[in-house]
């Protein structure tokens, strides 16, 4: 049972890919991701699943090492939640998308470092504590730095109400992680054997995630989808380029530069298509973004892990 969970996590770019492709030739098979049952939103409840798996990897370390590493950490942060936002905002702009990619992208650029990241720092040699600790903290932020930021990007154009993302992102993100880690704090043991087939069950669950969106929306996807692409790639790519620019300029060594650069560019794309779904109904197109986001972001990471394991 072991080396299945472990093969689905090796090959989760090969798996994202075919529930993909299946739910553009069948999109109604994943439709059940975007519904609710008893007024429980299930998209919602599978991206709390995700987030409580991690927290029951995290410990009360994670967070104290920003005490112990100040500089990379206050760096990390400062680019994900400044330069990450401007990015999208930025490339918005540039390529004149329609309001629902326009909101899309922007949540992308303002929701914290996604779990993946982790994943991928570890098969690039990198720093995985550092790694831990970003996604962490960007994420116990979130819930009052992604409305804000989102807020002042596009609160002129686009209506929306901050405190209610604010509410939102406290219980798909915080309540999740804080269970993890109370569950982690009693039964540790029980924690450490879970970590085996943790990765594979968040891996499924994104793959969940991403076939609804896509499914849902593959009619918009199929007309918009050379633009988009476009950009989703630049996103990644500027964004891997400005945390190696970043890391560089602050002084750290090789392996921290690498785990910065693959936390700016690992995003919860989950995290941002369930604020789109949940926050600009209206927008249909703005969950396409993340969804996209998550399928390349995993594809291209695996290859570039490949990459700087070898060559950096």
């Amino acid at each position: 049972m072991k080396r299945i969970f472990k093969l689905i996590e090796k090959y989760f770019f090969i798996i994202i890919l075919l529930a993909v492709a299946i739910s553009l030739v069948y999109p109604n098979s994943f439709k059940w991701v975007l519904s609710e049952y008893n007024g429980i939103n299930v998209l919602n409840l599978l991206l709390s699943l995700v987030l409580f798996t991690m927290g029951t990897t995290l410990k009360v370390d994670d967070f104290l090492r920003v005490f112990k590493h100040p500089k990379e950490i206050s760096v990390g942060l400062i680019a994900q939640y400044m330069v990450m936002p401007v990015l999208a905002f930025s490339l918005a702009e540039m390529f004149s998308l329609d309001a629902g990619l326009t909101v899309g992208l922007i949540l992308v650029g303002t929701v914290p470092g996604g779990t993946a990241s982790d994943v991928i720092t570890f098969l690039a040699n990198g720093d995985v504590a550092l790694s831990v600790s970003l996604t962490a903290f960007s994420t116990v932020i979130s819930p009052i730095l992604t409305p804000i930021i989102t807020l002042f990007l596009i609160g002129n154009q686009i209506h929306f109400n901050p405190v209610d993302m604010f509410v939102s992102i406290v219980e798909i993100v915080i309540i999740p992680i804080v269970l993890g880690l109370i569950l982690n704090y009693k039964f540790p043991d029980f924690c450490e054997k879970l970590k085996d087939y943790l990765p594979a069950i968040s891996s499924i669950v994104i793959c969940l995630i991403v076939a609804g969106v896509i499914g849902a929306n593959k009619q918009a996807i199929l007309t918009s989808s050379a633009i988009i692409l476009i950009v989703i790639v630049l996103q990644y790519f500027l964004a891997m380029l400005v945390g190696f620019g970043v890391g560089y300029l602050a002084g750290m060594n090789k392996k921290q530069i690498v785990t910065v650069a693959i936390e700016l560019a690992f995003q919860n794309s989950g995290l941002s298509t369930s604020l789109a779904k949940t926050h600009f109904p209206s927008l249909t197109q703005a969950t396409v973004p993340g969804a996209l986001y998550s399928v390349w972001q995993n594809f291209a990471g695996s290859i570039l892990a490949y990459v700087f394991r070898r060559y950096v």
